[in-house]
């Protein structure tokens, strides 16, 4: 595995609400960059100055994954587990009392 890899990826809904998984430090700067500036908060600051150091070598990819994914969850955009999902919808197509 390259040392920039994160070992489980972080899921981010993107667009218009569509999946994207964010697999590496690469990928996780540059959905940072992209953020609109306007938008941009200490979280974001965080998240991209661990990144940054991170393709420089002077932290583990994990370290710069756990700040991504803490930005992700701050904005709203980490994309909901599929099995937590279907597991709540099975349950409540099989109880009614479940809404």
């Amino acid at each position: 595995m390259k040392p920039d890899m994160f070992r489980h990826p972080v899921t981010i809904l993107v667009g218009l609400g569509f999946p994207a998984k964010v697999r590496d430090v690469m990928d996780a700067y540059r959905h940072l960059n992209e953020w609109p500036t306007s938008f941009r908060d200490s979280v974001h600051s965080g998240a991209l100055k661990a990144c940054k150091a991170a393709l420089r070598g002077e932290i583990e990819a994990e370290t710069a994954r756990g700040l991504f994914a803490a930005f992700a969850a701050k904005h709203d955009l980490l994309a909901p587990e599929t099995a937590a999902l279907a597991a709540s919808r099975t349950r409540r197509d099989r109880d009614p009392h479940v809404q």
